[in-house]
């Protein structure tokens, strides 16, 4: 079952998102981190996230790329983090997906889906009306295709606005896994 949680920078999705999880069971918890790190503020920003998840019995896998070859326990409880580092690998960093970014997402997304008892996607809300250059908006129609994909397949997904968890979608049936 898929989880999506959206928001905007320091909105309090990573926070949420990891208590959404924990509260799925006491499963193999499994952190999937996406964050290349490159700079200072990055790697403040990894720290910042591992304090966050001390104590909650993550497993954590730095994976930046590449999502559609894991293998994962069975029925293990997954959180994602995040869609917009993973796409902005994809398609920029050496062996990423490039043009493919999308489907190469997707098709991980799915991969762990069909492994996990629940998957926690976090990914930003980065779209506004302010002009962007052409590489940027190849950047944001991807990340919002993929937004889009998950969300339709995903059994909740919530936006979460100045810490607050606003719901878009919540479905209480269970669902099978992407085939």
């Amino acid at each position: 079952m898929i989880y999506l949680v959206t928001g905007g920078s320091g909105s309090g999705k990573s926070a949420y998102a990891e208590e959404k999880l924990c509260s799925l069971g006491n499963d193999n918890r499994i952190y999937f981190a996406t964050m290349e790190v490159s700079d200072k503020e990055g790697r403040k920003k990894v720290e910042r996230h591992r304090k966050l998840r001390e104590g909650k019995a993550f497993t954590t896998i730095e994976q930046g790329k590449n999502l559609k070859e894991i293998k994962i326990p069975k029925n293990s409880l997954v959180l994602l983090e995040c869609m917009s580092n993973l796409l902005a690998n994809e398609m920029y960093a050496p062996g990423g997906a490039g043009e493919d970014s999308v489907s190469e997402i997707l098709e991980g997304v799915w991969n762990l889906d069909r492994q996990a008892k629940a998957l926690v996607v976090v990914s930003n809300e980065v779209f506004s009306d302010l002009p962007v250059s052409k590489e940027m908006g190849r950047y944001l129609s991807y990340l919002g295709e993929i937004n889009a994909a998950i969300a339709k397949q995903a059994a909740e997904v919530t936006e979460v606005v100045y810490g607050i968890p606003v719901f878009a979608k919540s479905i209480a049936a269970e669902r099978k896994p992407m085939e």
